[in-house]
């Protein structure tokens, strides 16, 4: 199943909020999601750091979700 996965870091921030919380109501352990980049020149670059963990975000999600499901949440 495919999830919009979110485009503004306060999103992102919100969803590890949201998933860790379940999954610690459920006793589901998750990896820690990933760090938010600290190295953006700014500049735009194609292939920009938060390009790359905007991806490693989406597959997070990914592999929370299906930590959660394996638990029947």
């Amino acid at each position: 199943m495919t999830h919009a996965i979110p485009t503004t870091v306060e999103d992102a921030r919100a969803l590890f909020a949201r998933l860790q919380a379940q999954a610690g109501e459920q006793g589901v352990p998750l990896r820690p999601p990933p760090p938010e980049p600290t190295t953006c020149c700014g500049r735009g670059c194609n292939g920009c750091v938060w390009e790359g963990w905007y991806a490693a975000v989406a597959f997070w999600h990914e592999d929370a979700l299906a930590a959660l499901a394996d638990r029947g949440v």
